[in-house]
């Protein structure tokens, strides 16, 4: 059932950049995949084509596994993905970290929860702990929000916290961290997960084994859930796409990111 989602963003993408919705100037480089780098990706690709008015990024999500998926069949110069190549990915695409983010759990701001241990929060997501006063919270239901089948940050996550478990049925599933965020700021009794430098104040990241999820402590490599942000192309980049890439790993770019809570790579 993924693959088939996958397919139709896929569709999506072709038929918004072939019809040129994003305003394409000059030289387009498309970029595509990861919910949780597109904002940032924008962010970017804006002060770079300021600064190239010869060239045009465009910025499309629908997920770190379309992302892969649109270098692998040329429509996306580069793809963004936001969890670790599989084996058979890396054998065929070139991975360029651009950043590295904390991976946070968040709850509303009035949930009295601060602090989860992974094998509590593990627990919460596979459905085993139903009620937040079996985590040191009030008398009321869990209700899981998660990312959908394809994600990258899903998968991550799984990797990191699940391990073999699986996320429960009853999760709400969401296409993007901005989703995620919209559900949980309303809801008191949710849990999710999340891109770090997207909390903002409206979420409460938890403590995770007792360590904040704050940029410092992901910078030090003490924050347990930390996953690479990466720009990924089929082959040596285009001279468009080196020149973007070049731009993020620049000082200007890596300060732009810092700026937005998240840890350069360089």
């Amino acid at each position: 059932m993924k693959w088939f989602i996958i397919l139709g963003v896929l569709v999506l993408i072709v038929v918004f950049l072939g019809f040129g919705w994003g305003g394409t100037r000059g030289v387009a480089i498309n970029v595509v995949g990861s919910t949780s780098i597109q904002p940032f990706a924008e962010m970017l690709a804006q002060e770079f084509n300021s600064q190239h008015p010869d060239s045009a990024v465009e910025v499309q999500g629908g997920g770190s596994t379309a992302g892969v998926m649109a270098v692998g069949i040329g429509i996306a110069e580069i793809g963004m993905c936001s969890r670790m190549l599989t084996k058979e990915e890396a054998e065929t695409f070139t991975a360029v970290t651009i950043a590295r983010d904390g991976l946070a759990v968040v709850v509303h701001p009035s949930n009295p929860v601060d602090s989860l241990s992974l094998a509590q929060v593990k627990s919460l997501f596979e459905g085993q702990v139903t009620n937040w006063k079996d985590v040191g919270g009030l008398d009321r239901p869990v209700r899981i929000i998660s990312r959908e089948e394809g994600s990258g940050t899903r998968e991550a996550f799984t990797k990191m916290v699940m391990r073999k478990a699986r996320i429960s049925r009853k999760a709400l599933t969401q296409e993007s961290n901005g989703s995620v965020k919209e559900l949980a700021k309303h809801d008191p009794c949710a849990i999710g997960y999340m891109s770090l430098g997207l909390v903002g104040d409206e979420l409460k990241a938890v403590r995770i084994e007792g360590v904040p999820a704050v940029e410092a402590e992901v910078q030090s490599g003490h924050y347990p859930l930390v996953r690479p942000f990466l720009f990924i192309t089929k082959g040596p980049p285009v001279p468009g796409a080196q020149q973007f890439i070049d731009f993020v790993l620049s000082p200007l770019g890596q300060r732009m990111l810092a700026k937005e809570g998240l840890v350069g790579a360089r």
